[in-house]
């Protein structure tokens, strides 16, 4: 008796897969089919992305920290099934899920986009950070353009009115430059205006120093405390692994030194910890609009509205 072929794929034909021994890029990347109801997101945003359209996915690849999931997302996604690593999905898992649509990155997946093809439908975003983008497509994709299109309205109107309090609150000092922190145990990582907060900051009107308007990539690396004036700037927005005495004691360290201590945002007490995974890691509209909290939280807090 011949195996059926209609169903799901042969252990195989999965093992094959998981290997990669299937050509990859075979075959063209195909449109997302209609009302798409088993959805799997293969990086952070596309995550976000999904519960903030109404979509519980029928797999997630795990988080960069928190693990396995974000506690922003967790109650939206709890029970969902994992595949994996943003960095290595699992071929096997997604297949088993029989999803009608995969929501991948090119940066990271366009090695393996010819065998999840082979799955179902793909939609292949060309980065992991443009949450704008990445609402817009995952809409479409899934007939959701319309609740695409109220949140990212919802998310103008909101930056705009931000914008306003910001100018009104700082007047002439507006717009203030501004550098994101991220504090490691042995080293600094300043993030900019290309990241995903850098994205969010620069649509307030924030602006950076030349240094890091000069600076290539997301981020730079300040290896000393001698560096440390390259991330000087009006207001610092720093973050970190609260739960590391590594990381507590570094900051410490910082923070105490005479370049630091001569820099504006600490002469002028506009020094502000903040959440690091919506800053840096969530990548998505969700994630976006908790660091526009942290903006109201910190500069707006006694502004009116």
């Amino acid at each position: 008796m011949q195996p059926d072929k209609t169903g799901l794929m042969s252990r195989r034909t999965l093992m094959r897969l998981s290997l990669g021994v299937l050509a990859a890029g075979a075959m063209p990347l195909a449109k997302a089919g209609p009302a798409a109801q088993r959805v799997i997101t293969l990086f952070q945003g596309a995550t976000d992305t999904a519960v903030a359209l109404g979509i519980r996915p029928a797999g997630v690849v795990d988080s960069w920290s928190e693990k396995p999931m974000y506690r922003y997302l967790r109650s939206a996604l709890a029970g969902v099934p994992h595949v994996g690593l943003e960095t290595q999905p699992s071929l096997e898992d997604i297949a088993l899920l029989s999803p009608d649509l995969i929501v991948a990155s090119r940066f990271r997946h366009e090695r393996i986009a010819g065998l999840l093809e082979q799955l179902c439908p793909v939609v292949m975003l060309d980065e992991v950070f443009e949450f704008r983008h990445t609402l817009r497509v995952m809409g479409g994709a899934t007939e959701r353009s319309g609740e695409a299109q109220a949140l990212q309205t919802r998310w103008d109107a909101r930056v705009g009115e931000l914008r306003g309090r910001l100018a009104a609150k700082f007047g002439a000092r507006w717009p203030l430059s501004v550098s994101v922190l991220d504090v490691r145990e042995d080293h600094l990582r300043s993030y900019l205006p290309d990241s995903f907060a850098g994205s969010v900051l620069a649509e307030l009107g924030f602006v950076w120093n030349r240094q890091s308007r000069d600076a290539t990539g997301v981020s730079i690396k300040l290896r000393s405390r001698e560096s440390l004036p390259v991330a000087d700037a009006d207001v610092f927005f720093v973050f970190g692994r609260a739960g590391s005495p590594a990381v507590q004691r570094h900051y410490q360290a910082i923070t105490h030194h005479p370049l630091w201590q001569r820099m504006a945002a600490p002469q002028a007490g506009q020094v502000w910890w903040v959440d690091g995974v919506a800053w840096i890691f969530s990548g998505g509209i969700l994630g976006a609009n908790r660091v526009l909290d942290d903006i109201e939280r910190t500069l707006l807090q006694d502004a009116a509205a």
